[in-house]
């Protein structure tokens, strides 16, 4: 499966794009609607960057907590369950009067759901195609994504300019129930990855074998930490540009597109390996240029090809499920996901408050350097789960409460 053709000839696949597309689309729309709402209501810049870009680090209490029913739940019930509260959110958001406590509460309690979701939904992808697969159908997933925050933040822009914040949390609230709709409609019944039940104990039991392994740690460190990390020099992109941030937004947006497509769709496996380290390094070297204080065209150029960057994820990824045991799939893919954005959140944090410090130029060098060592640092560590290494011991199973096969994967060609 090398196009995009025969990717999206397999219906399933289809199915869940369009379900996560109208998801994607309405968290950003209503996410804007939020923000305008939580500013007029306080007028503090804090408390609106919360309400709109803080609910991920509630991925962390879902990856301590009940992240081990990403595969102790059916795939499709999971992901249904999920888009049905967060239609049940949207529509208490719709609610004229509700106190702002409540309307963060709801999108925290969202995104602790969907932050258990999330490592369903991509163990999911690994059943619906072949794992040789997975890189062009992430890669093309990621895409969507990208393309649906811009287009559900353009649209709640508009939308905002005629309309109140809460009629736009009814546009969210028709995309969520078509993505609830879709998922469940769409998405073939599946079993568990694992038997047992969904607890605490489980989740950590999970975690901390899966974290054991110096391989799979590896491995995750270098997914999270080097990419947060530039992350945070895109926080800085307002303090630095301005009015005009919106432009090296788009840039970066752009650079992890061309990165994506790429690497999904036109480099073999053999050299989606040769090109990890390249573009690890990528990532990192050219926001020093940002030191200089280049003017805002060269500032794009720099935003753009640093961006491609981020591509080295998928390689990493594809060595991640490689390396997982199959009945602990959706948890580790959890916890790489729920791991990235939790660090993106600390990193931007970080990386604001070294500009209240220094000159933002300043600030976004420091912080790009301190990614460059961190992927130099990390780069042993790789070498653990190179192509031809043996795979990685399996989460554990049986009698002693780890997860065990509850049948093979079920995969559609």
């Amino acid at each position: 499966m090398r196009t995009y053709a025969e990717l999206f000839a397999v219906r399933e696949f289809r199915n869940l794009f369009l379900a996560n597309c109208a998801g994607i689309a309405a968290h950003t729309t209503s996410a804007l609607a939020l923000g305008a709402l939580t500013y007029a209501a306080t007028g503090s810049a804090l408390l609106t960057a919360l309400s709109m870009f803080g609910a991920p680090l509630a991925g962390v209490l879902g990856s301590l907590t009940l992240l081990s029913a990403a595969d102790s739940v059916p795939p499709r019930r999971a992901l249904t369950l999920a888009a049905l509260l967060a239609t049940a959110g949207a529509a208490l958001q719709a609610v004229p009067g509700l106190p702002l406590w409540a309307r963060f509460a709801v999108i925290f309690a969202n995104a602790y759901v969907g932050s258990v979701a999330g490592g369903a939904r991509w163990a999911l992808l690994t059943d619906i195609v072949r794992v040789d697969a997975y890189v062009l159908a992430r890669a093309t997933m990621n895409t969507s994504v990208g393309v649906m925050q811009i287009a559900g933040f353009g649209l709640a822009g508009v939308l905002l300019v005629w309309l109140s914040p809460y009629q736009v949390f009814l546009l969210a609230l028709a995309l969520r129930a078509v993505s609830a709709a879709v998922g469940w409609f769409g998405l073939a019944e599946r079993p568990a990855r694992a038997t047992g039940r969904v607890t605490v104990a489980r989740t950590h039991l999970v975690n901390r074998t899966l974290w054991a392994d110096p391989g799979r740690r590896s491995l995750l460190l270098n997914l999270w930490v080097p990419g947060g990390l530039i992350v945070g020099c895109e926080a800085l992109f307002v303090p630095y540009a301005g009015e005009r941030a919106g432009f090296l937004l788009a840039a970066a947006a752009l650079g992890m597109l061309i990165g994506d497509v790429v690497v999904g769709r036109f480099l073999t496996p053999a050299r989606r390996e040769r090109w990890v380290h390249p573009l690890r390094l990528l990532l990192a070297v050219p926001y020093l240029a940002i030191l200089l204080s280049p003017p805002l065209p060269v500032a794009m150029a720099v935003a753009l090809i640093a961006s491609v960057g981020y591509a080295a994820t998928l390689p990493l990824q594809e060595r991640l499920i490689a390396h997982s045991p199959p009945e602990a799939r959706g948890q580790v893919l959890g916890l790489h996901g729920n791991g990235m954005l939790a660090a993106q959140a600390v990193c931007a944090a970080l990386a604001g408050a070294a500009a209240d410090l220094v000159a933002p130029s300043r600030a976004v060098a420091l912080v790009a350097a301190a990614a460059l060592a961190a992927t130099v640092a990390l780069t042993p560590g790789l070498r653990r789960t190179a192509p031809g290494t043996a795979p990685l011991p399996r989460a554990g199973g049986g009698d002693s409460g780890e997860p065990t096969r509850s049948g093979p994967a079920t995969t559609v060609r």
